[in-house]
């Protein structure tokens, strides 16, 4: 158990209450809980049902769903509790956005997840003009994170933005320097956007996160265990992180940006490949736990 909470606040990346109720014994907290279809596939009792056989109907799977976030919803911190709807490449804004009000609803401390693509960012522009609090999700670039920052300006709640570290890092470049790039970035602007550092996948990532001191981080069960098992020591300003690629190889750094964060959020690039396949692989865990359709003959 932690003797003293860091400044970067910890949220929970997962699917199962169960998971978050240990975290919460080792550390003596848990700050918040970030969910996605990819994690909610994974709980253990759907896993469950899946293995008997049982697959879930699109709307036993968001019955579910709402189950899971109202048992998380109550075990964690002011950070609250992150949602994301169930959007794939074609899905429009008015569509996440009629579901982003109905999940917002579910429990009293919500965060309704948007891709970070065009069609999130609308939905996410008219959310906060609504009083929703949001979270963006799966980005991959300094760009991606001036056009959260554009789209959301006038939030009377701090609005996350969920850069991926580990995803990056996986394919040769410093996920890290992401993270440090946005907070440069942000420190031009009125504070409304909170980085949340997510795709954390070693204790290494974690420490560093902490070293720099970000917002928020979204880390899986293990990753928190193993630190657990080593102290739950806190990093100085000096700790250096060496990150590695899939093969082992030096990480190449990702170059600052100057951006104006007063630009329309439309004028910023927001395609980025890691956006698509991360929208493509929620797609395709949720899809595993449906039951396929009848055809009629």
């Amino acid at each position: 158990m932690m003797k003293e909470r860091p400044k970067t606040k910890i949220l929970v990346d997962g699917g199962d209450p169960a998971e978050t109720e240990k975290i919460k014994s080792l550390l003596g907290f848990v700050d918040g809980q970030t969910t996605n279809p990819s994690l909610i596939a994974k709980n253990p009792e759907i896993q469950q049902r899946i293995a008997a056989g049982q697959k879930l109907s699109t709307e036993e799977q968001h019955e579910e769903y709402k189950k899971i976030v109202r048992q998380i919803s109550p075990l964690i911190g002011d950070a609250g509790v992150s949602i994301e709807v169930f959007a794939d490449l074609g899905t429009g804004s008015d569509a996440m956005l009629a579901e982003g009000r109905e999940m917002f609803s579910w429990v009293p401390n919500a965060y309704i997840k948007y891709p970070c693509t065009h069609e999130g960012l609308r939905a996410a522009q008219v959310s906060v003009q609504e009083g929703m609090r949001v979270n963006i999700t799966l980005c991959f670039s300094q760009e991606q994170a001036a056009a959260v920052y554009a789209a959301t300006v006038g939030s009377k709640a701090p609005v996350y933005v969920s850069p991926f570290i580990g995803r990056l890092d996986d394919r040769g470049e410093n996920g890290m320097d992401l993270i440090q790039n946005i907070q440069r970035m942000y420190k031009a602007g009125d504070g409304h956007v909170h980085v949340l550092a997510a795709s954390i996948r070693s204790t290494d990532q974690l420490l560093a996160c902490l070293a720099l001191g970000v917002d928020l981080m979204t880390v899986p069960a293990k990753v928190l265990e193993a630190w657990s098992a080593t102290g739950l020591s806190i990093p100085d300003k000096r700790f250096t992180y060496k990150g590695v690629d899939s093969k082992g190889s030096p990480l190449r750094p990702i170059p600052y940006k100057h951006l104006d964060l007063s630009k329309p959020w439309e004028s910023f690039d927001l395609k980025h490949d890691l956006t698509t396949k991360g929208i493509e692989r929620f797609v395709a865990d949720f899809e595993r736990t449906l039951q396929q359709p009848k055809h009629i003959a």
